[in-house]
C-alpha cells in the first residue's frame, strides 16, 4: 500500500491543477479497492491521542491508538495534551505502522500552545478581533500552519466563525473574532487563507453557529430558539462567506435549533435537515465535514453507544470525531447498513472523499517528524507576532480630554499602581515601579475581607494618579471571570476617589461588564496578560504607543467598534 501511495504521488509531480485532481481520484480509487468494508468505515473516524489525569498531567494513549490504526485502519487522530516530542514520537510510530496514511488533526485555534506543553500561545481570536485590519490575522494563520507543518499535522480545527452575540456563552468567548458578522467573516477568511496557503487544511466551526448559547455542549445540548430568517441574517453569514472562499472543511455543532429540525433532542450535528439540507443543498458546500466530538454530552446523552456515529452519517457528515468505542461504532454502522438506514455505497463515497482530501493534504507530509530543535522551531515566530498584535489591539475606550502620558521619569504627582489579580509584582507592576517610581499595592482576585481593608486603607492615602491593572482573569464568564466580590468592590471604591484614575484590563473585555467603571478618567483594554501585552499597556501610558484597536464586542455602554482612535472597518 505504501509503495502504491508513493508511486502515485510521484506520477502526479509536475502536473497542473486538473492533473492533481485526476491523480487524487485515481489514488483514492486504488486505495479504496484495497480496503475491507470495516476499514472503509474506520477511515471516517477521528480518535483521541491523549487526555489528562485528575491532576492535569497529560496521559498519552500510544498503545491504544496504535492498535486502532493497525487493526482497524482508523483514518485520523486528534492531538490533545502532551509535549511536542511526545506527539512527534506518536505520529512517527503511527505513520510507520499505518496501512493508509493517517490524517493528523488538532484543535489549535491560537496555535499549538493551546494543546502542547512548552509551546507559547498565539493571540486569541477575540484579541485579533480588536485589530484595525486583517494583515496580522493572515500572518497568524500562516504561523499556526507553519507550526502544524513542523509537526506533520494536516488539519487544524480553526477558525471559529461563530459570532459573539451572547456574553454569557460558556464555551466561545475569546475563541470568536467578535460580534460583527462582517468582521468575523473577513477575519475568519483571512486566517483560513493563511493556514491553507501554508498547506494546512482549515476547518470553519461550529456550523450553523454556536455563539448565542448559555449552555456548554460538552455537558448538555444547548438550545437556540431563533427563526430561520434570524439565522440566515446573522449566524450563517460568516459560513457562507468562508465557504465561497474555498475552506477545506467545516465542523458541525451539537445544538438543538427547532427552526432547523424540531425532532426532540436532535443535535444539528446529527440532523439531515441541517447537514445535508442547509449546508450541502442550500449553501452548496461540498468540502469535508467533521462532527464535533461525539463523546460530548450534548450528543452522547441522547445517542449512546454507536448510535451517534450512525446518525452522523445519516445526517450527511464525513468524519466522525471522537466516536468513543471504535469497534462498537463500526458494528452499529454495519447494523444500520443491514437494516437499510445506511447503504454501503454511502460509506464508500464518504471514504473516497476522505481519501481524495488525504492525497491533497497528507500525501507529502506524513514522513517522520524531525525532533531536533522541535520546541525552538515551534516557538520562534510567536513572540514577534504577539508583540505586533498586542500593540495594534490595545483599545482605549475612555480618555480624559486633557490627558497626557505619564512621564518616563519620576512624575510630578504621586503615582500608585493597584495590581488586582495575577502574581504579585508581575511585568506591569515591575515596569510601573522601576520606570515610573510608582507605589505598588497588590490585591488578589479572591481577596479576604481583611486583605481588602488593608488595601483600601493604603488607597485612601493615595494622591495624584491611581492606575488600576486587572490581571489573572478567567477566559469565560463563570464566576465573573474569576473576580471575587471584594475585588470588584475595590474597583468601584477607586472609581469614587478624587485622584486621577486609569484602569487597564488585561483579559477578556467582557469582564468590563462586571465592573463599576463610572468615575474612571481613562480606560483601556489589553486583552491578554503576559509581559508582551503588559508592555504595550505601559507604552500607551507613557506615550510611546498610539492606541488603534477597537472593541470587538459590546460591553455595557461601550458598543462594538468603540475606541478613542477610530478606524473605519
Amino acid at each position: 500500500m505504501r509503495s502504491l501511495f508513493v508511486g502515485t504521488i510521484m506520477m502526479a509531480m509536475g502536473t497542473g491543477a486538473m492533473g492533481q485532481v485526476d491523480a487524487a481520484g485515481k489514488w483514492a480509487d486504488s486505495v479504496l479497492a484495497e480496503l475491507t468494508p470495516d476499514e472503509r468505515i474506520a477511515q471516517l473516524m477521528v480518535v483521541r491521542s491523549s487526555s489528562q489525569d485528575a491532576s492535569g498531567k497529560p496521559v498519552l494513549f500510544q498503545e491504544k491508538v496504535e492498535d486502532l490504526v493497525k487493526f482497524y485502519n482508523v483514518g485520523a487522530i486528534c492531538a490533545f495534551q502532551g509535549t511536542p516530542l511526545q506527539h512527534a514520537a506518536m505520529f512517527n510510530r503511527l505513520q510507520a505502522v499505518a496501512k493508509t496514511p493517517v490524517m493528523i488533526t488538532v484543535d489549535a485555534e491560537w496555535g499549538l500552545g493551546m494543546r502542547f506543553g512548552g509551546v507559547q500561545n498565539l493571540p486569541y481570536q477575540l484579541t485579533l478581533g480588536a485589530l484595525p485590519d486583517a494583515t496580522l490575522v493572515y500572518e497568524t494563520g500562516k504561523i499556526i500552519a507553519e507550526q502544524c507543518r513542523r509537526m506533520n499535522i494536516h488539519v487544524n480545527y480553526a477558525p471559529v466563525v461563530d459570532i459573539n452575540n451572547n456574553p454569557a456563552n460558556p464555551v466561545i468567548g475569546v475563541r470568536s473574532f467578535g460580534e460583527d458578522k462582517y468582521k468575523v467573516a473577513l477575519f475568519g477568511t483571512r486566517i483560513m487563507e493563511g493556514m491553507q496557503d501554508a498547506s494546512v487544511m482549515a476547518c470553519a466551526k461550529h456550523f450553523p453557529g454556536h455563539g448565542d448559547v448559555s449552555v456548554d455542549s460538552h455537558y448538555d445540548l444547548p438550545v437556540i430558539n431563533k427563526t430561520r430568517a434570524q439565522l440566515d441574517s446573522l449566524e450563517l453569514y460568516p459560513f457562507r462567506q468562508i465557504f465561497s472562499k474555498g475552506i477545506g472543511s467545516v465542523m458541525v455543532a451539537h445544538l438543538y435549533i427547532p427552526s432547523i429540525d424540531s425532532t426532540v433532542n436532535q443535535a444539528t450535528s446529527l440532523s439531515y435537515k441541517n447537514v445535508t439540507g442547509i449546508m450541502r443543498q442550500e449553501l452548496g458546500y461540498q468540502g469535508l465535514t467533521f462532527t464535533d466530538a461525539l463523546e460530548m454530552k450534548g450528543v452522547s446523552k441522547f445517542y449512546p453507544g454507536g448510535e451517534a456515529a450512525v446518525q452522523s452519517l445519516v445526517a450527511g457528515n464525513d468524519m466522525l470525531c471522537l466516536p468513543g468505542d471504535v469497534p462498537a461504532a463500526i458494528d452499529a454502522i454495519n447494523a444500520a447498513i443491514t437494516s437499510g438506514r445506511l447503504t454501503r455505497q454511502l460509506v464508500d463515497d464518504k471514504c473516497r472523499r476522505v481519501l481524495v482530501e488525504k492525497y491533497r493534504w497528507v500525501a507529502n507530509h506524513c514522513g517522520p517528524v524531525e525532533t531536533i530543535n522541535l520546541d525552538a522551531d515551534l516557538n520562534k515566530a510567536v513572540p514577534a507576532l504577539r508583540n505586533a498584535v498586542a500593540r495594534q489591539a490595545l483599545t482605549v475606550l475612555q480618555q480624559q480630554p486633557n490627558w497626557k502620558p505619564l512621564a518616563a521619569a519620576m512624575p510630578k504627582q504621586p503615582l500608585t499602581y493597584l495590581q488586582i489579580g495575577g502574581k504579585p509584582n508581575n511585568a506591569m507592576a515591575t515596569l510601573m515601579a522601576t520606570q515610573l517610581k510608582a507605589r505598588l499595592v497588590y490585591m488578589p482576585l479572591d481577596a479576604t475581607e481583611a486583605t481588602a481593608q488593608q488595601v483600601l486603607a493604603k488607597l485612601m492615602q493615595a494622591k495624584g494618579h491611581v492606575v488600576v491593572g486587572m490581571h489573572g482573569l478567567g477566559r469565560n464568564p463563570a464566576g465573573n471571570f474569576g473576580m471575587g466580590g471584594l475585588a470588584r468592590l475595590m474597583v468601584a471604591n477607586v472609581a469614587s476617589t478624587k485622584a486621577t484614575k486609569t484602569l487597564l484590563l488585561f483579559g477578556n473585555p467582557y469582564a468590563l461588564g462586571s465592573l463599576e467603571l463610572k468615575g474612571f478618567d481613562n480606560l483601556a483594554v489589553g486583552y491578554e496578560d503576559d509581559a508582551i501585552f503588559n508592555q504595550a499597556g505601559f507604552d500607551w501610558l507613557t506615550g510611546k504607543l498610539e492606541a488603534v484597536g477597537t472593541l470587538p464586542v459590546t460591553v455595557g455602554d461601550y458598543t462594538f467598534g468603540s475606541g478613542v482612535v477610530k478606524k473605519n472597518f
